[in-house]
């Protein structure tokens, strides 16, 4: 339940980007009071922490290993050699981080065909989850044709300050994940997929976020998205609920400093 009269509300006026890939400056955006930034490999650790020192109350920083890595011959399943040589890099920067992200399961066919590959996702997303436990933080989840199964081993795991991206599992999955105090964040490309509107108009406000995935998904396929088209989903979830936008901005601006509260704190500062 949300409180009232809290300093968290009363500065929750701008947008907070709950999932994003920050590697370049330019992404600067006016309007956007956080961007809550994820990594997919150990290679982006250090040049996040460099942006978040740069600009500490505005990027956050996130550390995950991807259940899709990619290298030269192209896309591939995660393995636990992914995530062991930069364990020591989510101790060092503890204090840094706001969460644990991206990380999860993506079960999408030809990435992951066998069962092999598919437990090690599970082994991976496991001793991430693990982690964000004994640092107390959220964790900012991946679910690709893997809504039920994820939001299921989350559940098997203890998780609970979790946050879906870009959900597209089946309403009972999600609803599952509402019961379990689980948040939902959808970025710009939803206002482009019918599907998705029935799982914004199911998902009661108080358990959804605003995301963009910049550079990816945004409301043109081929077009780099920026953090700054959050307001597209905004004004779609609006929409689709018979809301005011700027009641949509106010509420999941909250729900994102109710899950992240070193964010707030950040801010705050």
């Amino acid at each position: 339940m949300l409180g009232s009269g809290s300093g968290r509300e009363q500065m929750a006026v701008g947008y907070v980007d709950c999932h994003c890939h920050m590697t370049a400056e330019e992404f600067s955006q006016n309007g956007i009071q956080a961007l809550i930034s994820v990594t997919e490999h150990g290679g982006e650790f250090e040049k996040l922490i460099y942006l978040s020192d740069r600009y500490p109350d505005y990027i956050m920083p996130c550390f995950g290993i991807h259940p899709i890595q990619s290298n030269g011959d192209g896309q591939r399943s995660v393995t636990i050699k992914d995530l062991e040589p930069v364990l020591a890099q989510f101790d060092k920067y503890k204090d840094s981080l706001v969460a644990i992200g991206e990380i999860g399961l993506d079960f999408t066919p030809w990435l992951a065909p066998t069962s092999e590959q598919r437990e090690e996702q599970m082994k991976v997303f496991q001793m991430q989850l693990e982690m964000a436990k004994r640092m107390d933080l959220p964790v900012n989840v991946h679910s690709r044709s893997a809504g039920r199964q994820t939001v299921s081993f989350l559940k098997e795991q203890g998780a609970e300050k979790v946050l879906l991206h870009n959900f597209a599992g089946r309403p009972s999955a999600a609803q599952e994940g509402v019961q379990a105090g689980y948040f939902f964040s959808f970025p710009p490309a939803v206002i482009r997929n019918e599907q998705r509107k029935k799982l914004i108009k199911m998902i009661p406000l108080e358990n959804i976020c605003l995301e963009t995935d910049s550079p990816s998904l945004g409301p043109k396929k081929e077009d780099r998205n920026v953090p700054s088209n959050i307001r597209l989903s905004c004004e779609y979830i609006a929409s689709v609920k018979g809301l005011m936008p700027e009641r949509v901005r106010e509420v999941t601006t909250l729900n994102a400093l109710r899950l992240f509260p070193k964010v707030s704190c950040k801010l705050q500062k």
